[in-house]
C-alpha cells in the first residue's frame, strides 16, 4: 500500500511539473513532430481497430436482439456505442499500446545515454522539451483520431447490417443519426482528450524515471503500457459516471 502511494504521489507531481511546465518558452518544432508521430502514424491502427470493432459490435447486438424481436435497434446502439464508449476507449488503448511504449522507450534511452542530463547542461529544462509538446500532441490528436474512429466503427457496422444482416441503407443510416446527439460526440471527444492526457504523461514519466540501461528502457516501455490502460479503464468509468 505504501508502495503504491507512493507511485501515485510520484506520478501526481510529475504531472503538476509538467502542467506548470507549459507556461514558458514552447518548442513547436518538437510539438509539431509528436503531432505527426501520434496522430497522423496512428491512423491506419486507429481505423482498423475501429472498423472490425463496430462491424463486430452489429453483429452481437443482432445476436441478441434477435431473441426479444429487438433486431431494429441494431443501428442505434451501434452508433450510440461507439461514439460514447467504444471509440474514444479503443483508439486509447491502441495509442497506449503504441505511443506510450514509444515515448517510454525513446525518453528511456535519452535517460540511459544520458541526453537529458546533457539538456541540464545546455540549460534547456527537459520537461519543457521532452514532455510538454509529447502531452500537449497527445491532448490535440486523440479527439480528432477519436473522430476519425466514430465514423469509420460506425460505417464498419453498416457494412455489417446492409450485406449482411440486410437492413435497408437509408433506414440504417436514418437510426444511426437520429440517435445521436450533440452531448454523445462532445462527451466521447472529452473522454478522448483526458485519455491523450494520460497515456502521454505515464510514456514520458516512466521514460524519464527508467533506470538500468537497456534492460530498463524495456521495463519503461512495458510498465508504460499497463499503467496507460489501467488509468484510461479507471478514467472512463469516473467520465462515464459524471456524463451519464
Amino acid at each position: 500500500m505504501l508502495s503504491l502511494l507512493r507511485s501515485i504521489g510520484a506520478i501526481a507531481i510529475f504531472a503538476g511539473l509538467s502542467l506548470r511546465a507549459i507556461i514558458g518558452p514552447f518548442f513547436f518544432g518538437q510539438f509539431t513532430q509528436q503531432l505527426v508521430r501520434i496522430g497522423f502514424l496512428s491512423l491506419p491502427v486507429v481505423g482498423l481497430t475501429a472498423l472490425f470493432t463496430g462491424a463486430a459490435l452489429a453483429l452481437n447486438i443482432y445476436v441478441g436482439g434477435e431473441r426479444f424481436n429487438a433486431e431494429s435497434f441494431v443501428p442505434n446502439i451501434v452508433a450510440l456505442g461507439i461514439v460514447r464508449e467504444l471509440g474514444p476507449v479503443i483508439a486509447a488503448l491502441m495509442l497506449a499500446g503504441r505511443v506510450s511504449s514509444g515515448i517510454a522507450a525513446e525518453i528511456g534511452a535519452m535517460r540511459a545515454t544520458e541526453q537529458i542530463d546533457a539538456l541540464h547542461t545546455l540549460t534547456i529544462d527537459p520537461m519543457r522539451f521532452l514532455v510538454v509538446p509529447r502531452v500537449l500532441a497527445g491532448i490535440v490528436v486523440l479527439p480528432l483520431l477519436v473522430l476519425v474512429a466514430d465514423v469509420i466503427g460506425i460505417f464498419g457496422g453498416f457494412l455489417v447490417g446492409v450485406t449482411t444482416l440486410e437492413f435497408d441503407p437509408t433506414v440504417y443510416v436514418r437510426n444511426s443519426a437520429d440517435i445521436l446527439e450533440r452531448w454523445d460526440v462532445i462527451s466521447g471527444l472529452i473522454k478522448a482528450a483526458v485519455f491523450g492526457f494520460l497515456l502521454t504523461l505515464m510514456g514520458c514519466y516512466h521514460g524519464y524515471h527508467a533506470q538500468g540501461g537497456a534492460q530498463g528502457v524495456g521495463r519503461a516501455a512495458t510498465h508504460a503500457v499497463v499503467s496507460a490502460a489501467m488509468l484510461i479503464f479507471a478514467a472512463n468509468f469516473i467520465l462515464t459516471s459524471m456524463f451519464v
